[in-house]
């Protein structure tokens, strides 16, 4: 067992795919009716891709994120000053 904390890093082009991704869907799900937040809140926790719409692709683009991928991005943006 390692003594040492991992590093977990996203590249800046990585994180723009990702925030850019992360718009379409929600754009995607509130055209739709849905209340976004709750949908991906459901998608990040359960993985599950029915929790997106098809509206804009917005399922496909979802799944090429990793979800520890799209936590990292979100909570970047939110703690970031």
């Amino acid at each position: 067992m390692q003594d040492k904390t991992l590093t977990f890093s996203l590249g800046d082009d990585r994180e723009r795919e990702i925030r850019s991704i992360l718009v379409t869907v929600y754009n995607a799900l509130k055209e739709k009716g849905y209340n976004p937040i709750n949908q991906i809140v459901g998608y990040i926790l359960s993985e599950d891709p029915t929790y997106i719409t098809t509206n804009h692709n917005a399922r496909s683009l979802i799944r090429r994120l990793d979800r520890d991928e799209i936590l990292q991005t979100l909570l970047k943006d939110f703690l970031s000053e």
